[in-house]
This record gives structure tokens, sequence and C-alpha cells, in this order.
């Protein structure tokens, strides 16, 4: 960790996180030190740091609660059209910072701190990162929050309330070792539990056809109780709302046990209701097919959807206004966008309330639910579809199986108007996919029920026209939508990287914080000499930075002006960290070959989590620690190479990686990757891509010039070529000698020696059966990383290609991706204006 800024330092730094001022610094120690002695007063006499972290953590608290309740008085008085995100991941991280950030608290918080003698990053270090999602999706989640926010949506994000997030990943023996992430041992300062709003959630049963409508009967009850997080939005006093739903066993559980007398095993029975909200599943792009995630699925979606309605009925004019009992006007004031298809129940459950509810006739509800419902689709790989077994739905949600059928049929009878005859179209598009096991495909549901489906980047939206839902495009084209993801300047530039915030904020001040189109303005300082200076200056003193943090932590030592050469996401045969891992081994055995010439020095770090079930994720990442147990100890390499496996890659660690990496990898086989965020993370903090053409990647080198990242191998076009012509990796394997070398000594045992045979899988995976054309790739991968070499060796052009990146990254924040959300899916339209401040009247 850097050494605390000397008081003289600490005056002199001029910082886009604004001056305190004296006012503000007293008030935060007075504040402070209150909350620190009530702390005490309960417990002990001394304070711990954790103590420390609390009393700063409801400091802060306390500037969010008045600008959270206006917030949502003003909402209730004009009655906005409301945008509800309905996600069963949010990756959200650590909350302090951000909320100073946000809240411009973060000089008054830093200066007060520094009084009372402590260390503000130190404090920082104790929170717990919510680790409520496995990667990407869940990430998204949460930059979209802060961009609904600081763009004054009316907005809410719903989800559940994980009591145990992604795992806490341990590396031992070179292996991977998942431990509990038990986040909330110690309190959650930043939510609020709601048991106000509890409401009940409705499994099993029966259905009953009765001439006075259909019911749902002798069900099993859940309740689902809110915890609200507090969203602020950048320095607009709007603070929006994420409630998680947390599952509690109602007091008559299990009657019939307590009715036999077995009152001990009938309280304990409540764990069973209460584990829905127990642990997020740790799949990433993978389908499980679990009863318990589905229960899950459907727990986020039937509380949400009860508490969307209640708040729709009691706005402002309440039951008196007539409009409110009639949901002719519900898509005007709700928009509910699905994340990928994990809360698809939303389709079936909203007609479920419509039809069987609120008496509202069948094909007026089928109309306002698809007004209401947008899909967001996140990837193409078949395996990561979610398909459920009908007999599951049948026993689970009985109710939501007959609706599902009956819109399907619906669905059905257009087409076949549509195409007489086609029988195969019909089978091809059904929501319910016939064969030995029935399951629902709950894509097909999302696309029928929506009024836009969207991807996540151009190149991704283009396959699910084309591919994925060729059928659903031809038959409404209109239907279908780009929206390129993006991410949060704030937490991502601003928040991990304010070394280069400042540098930019002195160059072209502060709008690119809200606007990061503005960082085109940037283009003007390409040549110049003292800019070209700073951002190198920048990015070494980031390096130093985070070395020393990895020789804190994991007793790493490795060489700061080497290339800081980092790939960092899930572990996936598709991202291809074996693609990294045998250039590792190639610049090994040149090194090997030859230790007298010169080489680029680097330092390559990998990390992420592998899904505790998917065994070749597990076998790459002991491959990378193999390879670089072998590379790291051998005398003869010295400081030209390093392998580091970065163990328990998280939100908080990703802050702290990015803004260190020279060169950024995004090597995903051309049509796989449906966007990526990492590669836009980097690219605004000063790293350059080398990469393929996919996902988001393409738009990059649109943005910066395809001359300005390091773009290789196969485009999408190439790798359907190939599958046609039939990938023989064994043919890349005999011409290529340098892939022959690498592959032999993995396979010999050269990186295993205790067990010669430990990577056979990996050999045979890749020389049999590989779906990812590692190998189509490789040469060309190589002679790319040359040409990364070539310019690194050039300091003065490689920050000119960083500055260009960074110039050119403005279309990658998620406040633009939002903004066209609001305008093109949700109807509404982003707000500049600021709420008045709690301290200020209303109006």
């Amino acid at each position: 960790m850097a050494a605390p800024l000397s008081d003289g330092d600490r005056r002199k730094q001029i910082s886009v996180r604004g001056i305190a001022g004296l006012g503000d610094v007293a008030e935060v120690r007075k504040s402070f030190n209150r909350h620190l002695h009530f702390t005490l007063v309960k417990d002990r006499n001394v304070a711990t740091p954790r103590d420390y972290y609390f009393a700063l953590a409801h400091t802060v608290r306390d500037h969010l609660v008045g600008r959270w309740i206006r917030t949502q008085q003003h909402y209730y008085e004009r009655d906005p059209k409301r945008i509800y995100y309905l996600s069963l991941e949010f990756y959200m991280g650590r909350t302090l910072q951000n909320t100073m950030v946000n809240l411009g608290l973060q000089n008054a918080c830093d200066e007060a701190i520094y009084q009372l003698g402590l260390d503000l990053e130190e404090l920082e270090e104790i929170e717990e990162d919510a680790g409520l999602g496995n990667g990407g999706l869940g990430r998204l989640a949460a930059c979209f929050l802060d961009s609904m926010a600081t763009l004054g949506l009316a907005a809410y994000g719903y989800g559940i309330r994980y009591e145990f997030g992604i795992f806490n990943q341990r590396i031992v023996d070179g292996w991977q070792v998942e431990e509990a992430d038990d986040w909330l041992r110690y309190g959650n300062p930043w939510e609020k539990a709601r048991p106000e709003y509890m409401l009940p959630v409705h499994f099993y049963g029966r259905v009953e056809h009765t001439p006075e409508g259909v019911q749902w009967i002798d069900t099993q009850v859940v309740l689902a109780m809110p915890y609200d997080t507090p969203v602020p939005g950048y320095k607009n006093n709007t603070v929006n709302t994420m409630r998680l739903w947390s599952a509690k066993a109602p007091n008559d559980f299990n009657l019939q046990e307590f009715n036999m007398g077995d009152y001990i095993e009938a309280v304990l029975d409540r764990n069973l209701a209460e584990n829905i909200s127990r642990v997020l599943y740790p799949n990433d792009n993978f389908f499980e097919g679990k009863e318990l995630r589905l229960k899950q699925e459907y727990f986020v979606v039937a509380a949400t959807l009860q508490d969307i309605i209640r708040r729709f009925k009691s706005s402002k004019f309440g039951c008196r206004d007539p409009v409110r009992t009639c949901f002719e006007t519900f898509p005007d004031k709700v928009a509910i966008q699905l994340n990928d298809t994990h809360p698809a129940l939303s389709i079936p459950e909203l007609m479920r309330i419509l039809v069987d509810v609120e008496k509202v006739d069948w094909d007026k509800a089928w109309e306002i639910t698809k007004r209401t419902c947008a899909y967001t689709n996140h990837t193409v790989l078949p395996e990561a579809l979610e398909r459920w077994p009908v007999s599951m739905f049948e026993k689970l949600l009985p109710r939501h199986l007959e609706i599902i059928y009956a819109l399907n049929q619906m669905h059905l009878d257009r087409v076949a108007a549509l195409y007489p005859g086609d029988i195969e179209r019909l089978r091809r598009m059904s929501v319910i996919e016939e064969g030995p096991c029935k399951r629902i495909n709950m894509a097909h549901l999302c696309v029928i029920g929506a009024h836009a489906v969207n991807g996540v980047a151009r190149i991704h939206s283009d396959i699910v026209r084309n591919s994925v839902f060729k059928d659903f495009y031809e038959l409404e084209p209109e239907k279908f939508q780009n929206k390129t993801n993006g991410i949060t300047p704030r937490r991502w530039l601003l928040l991990c990287n304010p070394g280069l915030a400042d540098i930019i904020a002195e160059k072209i001040g502060e709008g690119f914080i809200t606007d990061l189109s503005q960082l085109k303005k940037l283009l003007e300082f390409i040549d110049n000499e003292t800019f070209i200076r700073d951002v190198a200056k920048v990015k070494q003193e980031n390096k130093l930075k985070f070395a020393a943090y990895l020789e804190e932590q994991y007793k790493v030592k490795i060489n700061p002006t080497s290339m800081f050469d980092v790939q960092v996401k899930r572990i996936h045969e598709y991202k291809r960290q074996l693609l990294n891992c045998l250039h590792a081994i190639t610049l090994y055995n040149r090194i090997r070959c030859n230790p007298s010439k010169s080489f680029v020095p680097r330092t390559i770090m990998i990390g992420g989590k592998a899904a505790p079930g998917y065994h070749m994720a597990k076998m790459i990442i002991k491959l990378i620690t193999s390879v670089g147990e072998v590379i790291n100890n051998d005398p003869y390499v010295g400081d030209k190479l390093k392998v580091i496996f970065l163990e328990n890659y998280r939100v908080s660690l990703a802050e702290k990686v990015i803004p260190a990496a020279d060169l950024s990898q995004q090597i995903s086989t051309a049509g796989t990757e449906a966007s990526g965020t990492g590669n836009m993370k980097f690219m605004v903090n000063g790293a350059l891509t080398i990469g393929t053409m996919d996902g988001a990647n393409v738009e990059m080198a649109e943005e910066a010039g395809e001359e300005n990242l390091f773009i290789f191998g196969m485009r999408v076009e190439d790798v359907e070529a190939l599958d046609r012509k039939g990938y023989n990796a064994r043919e890349f394997y005999e011409s290529l000698p340098e892939l022959r070398q690498a592959i032999d000594q993995i396979s010999s045992g050269f990186f295993s020696p205790r067990d010669p045979g430990c990577f056979r899988d990996v050999v045979n995976m890749l020389m049999h059966h590989d779906r990812f054309k590692v190998f189509a790739d490789y040469e060309a991968y190589i002679k790319c990383q040359g040409q990364v070499d070539q310019l690194f060796m050039d300091p003065r052009e490689w920050t000119r290609k960083v500055i260009r990146n960074i110039a050119c990254s403005g279309k990658f924040s998620s406040d633009r991706t939002i903004t066209e959300y609001a305008r093109e899916i949700w109807g509404v339209e982003p707000s500049a204006t600021a709420i008045p401040p709690p301290n200020l009247p209303r109006n």
C-alpha cells in the first residue's frame, strides 16, 4: 500500500475529487467521532480498525439518507415512468469509496481521517466486496445502476440478497480451492431491512379452474424480505434504490409437523425455505438446471412483480385516481428489463397476476405484458441457454406451465398462419422443445414476451439476428436492437485511477466524468511532450503501487519496469487463457534457447475464477500455475519473464490491477464473447489491447483505429469457413515447430515432473476436440505479440497510442448505453437536472 501523503503533498494535490472545505472536514470528524463513540459505548473500550471502518461508513451513509428520502419523495410526487432492472446478479464490489466519490466527499473524508491519525486507504481495505455476481453480467448490472442514478432516471435494481456470494478462491498447490464468501459476517452498513414490505411467494400446489376463474391453491409459502441499498448518482443528489430479497419461512411453516408434535424438526425445516437466498450459483455462461436455481428465479420475479404493482397502484393519487385500478396505462408507467433469461418468469407471472388476480382479459393482458417487458441476451453459447424440464415446472409452478403452453400455442398459430406447412420452422420456434425430456426454452419465451430484444455489442447483435434467433428476426425484425455495453467512469476511472483522472481534468476540465465523449479533446495533446510524460508517469506509479501490493499480499516480487501483460476474467475455454499460456511457454523456450539475447521483459498476469464443477477450467488454472512455477524459478530467465496467477480476482482487485496494466488480453475465438467489459476498463485506464475481432473489441478498433490496437486472428467468417472445412488441430501441431515443442512439454510432464500425466486431459482436448480452435490462431497471436514487444521498446510511441486509446474510449461509458436503453427501449428521457440537496427547500 502506498505511504500516506505528507501534509504538504496532501494540500498541494489538485484533484477531481474536489477541494475539501474546512467546514466539511470538521463535520466529518465530528460525525465520525460520534459514531465511533456509540460503537465503543455498546461494546468495548479499545477501537479496532474495523470499528474505524464502520464509523466512517456510517458517517458517509448519513450524507446519503436525506438525499435518498428526497429522491423517493420526488418520484412519488412527479410519478415518472419507472424502470425496473431485474437481475439474478449484482456484482457491486465495495461501496464506501464509490459513495464518497459520487457525493463529492472523498477529499473531506480523506483530510478528516488523516487529521485523526488514520489512513483512509487502510480503512477502505477492510470492507468486504459485495460479490453477488459471477462476472460480466452481474458487473454490468452494477454499472447500469450507477448510470441510471447519474442520469436521473427513476430506476430500481431488483435481485436476491445472497447470504453467500461468489466463492473466495485460494490456490493450494497450484489448484483452485473454493471457500464460502461469508460477506455479511460483520454486518452490512449500506443496507436497510424493510420488513414492512415483506411479501409472500408461492410454490408447488395445484391449479383449479372454476367458474370464477383460475385458482392456484394448496401452495407452500415463502416470505420475501426486502433489503434496500442506496445507489447515488454522481453529484446530482439523486439516490436510487437497489432492493434485494431475502427468503424467510413463515411462522406456520410446516404446520403438519407442528401438529404431529415434532416441534424441533419443524423449526429446523425452516432452513429449507430460507435456503432460497442462501448462495449464488457460481456458473458463468453455463446452465445447470437445478430446482433450487429455478426457485431463486421465481422468488425474485414473484416478489418484484408484487412490489411493482403495489407501487403502480399507490403512486401519488392512489386509489382515488381511477387510472390506477385499470392496467391500460401500466406500460406507460412501468418498464421491466430482463437481464438475460434468468428473470424470464416475469412474463408468465405478469400474465398470471393480470388474468387470474386482476381479471384482465387474456389478449389485453398479453399486450400489456409485451409492452412492459424487454429482454437483453448475453450469450450465444448453446450450453449457457436455459432450458428447464417441463416436469420440474409441473411440480413447482403448475399455473405458469399452463400459461406458457397457452402463450406458445398462440405464438405457433401465428407462425403457422404465416408459414403454412413449415413444420420444421414450428419445431425450431416453439417455446417447448419436444424430445425424451420436454423442455422450456426460456430465450424463446423472452423473445415472444418482450417488445424489444437486444444484444450487447454490434457483432453480437448481428449474430443474434442472423443465427441464434434468425426465425424470430424474420417474423418481427423491428423487435431486435443493439445496445453496446459500457462501464461507469466513476468507479473505473475516477475511483480506481485518480492520478490519470487528475491529469485529464487538468487538460480538458471535469466534464468527461459525466460525458465521457469529451475525452476526444485529448487528441489535441497526442504530441504534447508534457502530457506524454505525465501519462507515462501515472502508469509507472500505478505499476509500482501494484507491484508493492503483490509483494505484500502474495510475497511475489516482480520487475516494475517490465511490461505488465494482463488477462483477468472468468476461466473458460472460449476465453482462451490456454492461448496466453502457450505464448508464455513459447517466450520461455526462446529465452532458454538464446539466454544472452535481449528480450523485452514481461510479467504475464492471469487471474479469474473457474466454476467449481468445470473440470477443464480448473485444469487450465493448474497449468498456468505449473508453468509459472517452472519459469519463475529458472535462473536462465531471471527478470525477463514472470508468470503470475492472480488469486481471488474480484471487483476490488480489478480496481488495483487494471490501472497498472500495459497490455490487455481479449483473445476469445471470434463470435463467442458477446461483448466483454473488461476490455473497456483497460482501454480507458491506458493499457493497449491485444485481441481478436470479437465482442466490443470490434467497436474499440473502430473508435481508435485498428492500427492502434493489436488485432490478430480469425474473423467470424474465417471461423465459420474453418468449421465447414473441418478444424484439424494436428495440422497446426505438425506445421508449427514452436507450438509442437510447447504441447510436447505440457504433455511429457516438463511442467509437472511429479505427475507427468497431469495435463493429459488438456492436451487431449486441444488436439482432438477444441471447439475454440486455439491452434488455429496461435501463429498470428505469437506474431502479433512480437509487434507488441517492438512498440514497447519505444516508450514515446507506446504512450502516444495509449493517449489515442483513452481519447477514443468515450463511447464505452455506461451512461451512453443507458441513454440508448432509455430512449429506444424504455421510452424515457434522461435528465441532467439535479434534485435540490436536503438542506435546501424542495422547490
